[in-house]
């Protein structure tokens, strides 16, 4: 049973650092409202903790 997240994009990088945009882009991010299902790492938890302000995270167990 591996523990997964689903990454939704709330809240637009206009506005925002480069640095931010980068992280978002790089969870599998584009246009806001899209999603991305990453594995559980904790490098996927750290990003996720610098852009926790512009996603909504949901946990998913398979």
């Amino acid at each position: 049973m591996t523990n997964k997240v689903k990454i939704t994009l709330v809240n637009s990088t206009i506005g925002r650092t480069k640095r931010q945009g980068e992280t978002v882009k790089s969870l599998g991010l584009k246009k806001l409202g899209s999603s991305a299902i990453q594995t559980t790492t904790p490098d996927i938890v750290g990003k996720i903790k610098k852009v926790a302000h512009l996603v909504k995270v949901e946990e998913i167990n398979e």
